[in-house]
């Protein structure tokens, strides 16, 4: 089991970057693949970005290709977020997740077994 810390969000200027982080707990964190998704207000769950077990893989939805960048240290046993030009419609909680022992990295929320709390992320215009 891994337990997962998001933090990092924030409020901040349309155009402005942020960049959050997740730090994970209790088994080896290289075993996991890691994504983030996001929750709007009244919207479903959405995933974002994802990055396999050795980092060698990366993963985006198309609305943030180009502007946000997903990694990992796995001496840290910390996934980050790297989230630049950010949009008004960026707002969202961002969820962390892991997903354990999995040969192809899941870009959808069945995929993955452990959540963080989340992290608001406010992009005003």
């Amino acid at each position: 089991q891994v337990q997962l810390v998001e933090s990092g969000g924030g409020l901040v200027q349309a155009g402005d970057s942020l960049r959050l982080s997740c730090a994970a707990s209790g088994r080896t964190f290289s075993s996991y693949a890691m994504g983030w998704f996001r929750q709007a207000p009244g919207k479903e769950r959405e995933f974002v970005a994802a990055i396999s077990r050795s980092g060698e893989r990366t993963y985006y939805a198309n609305s943030v290709k180009g502007r946000f960048t997903i990694s990992r240290g796995n001496a840290k046993n910390t996934v980050y977020l790297q989230m630049n030009s950010l949009k008004p419609e960026d707002t969202a909680v961002y969820y962390c997740a892991a997903a354990d022992q999995r040969t192809l990295t899941p870009r959808t929320i069945g995929g993955y077994d452990y959540w963080g709390q989340g992290t608001q992320v406010t992009v005003s215009s």
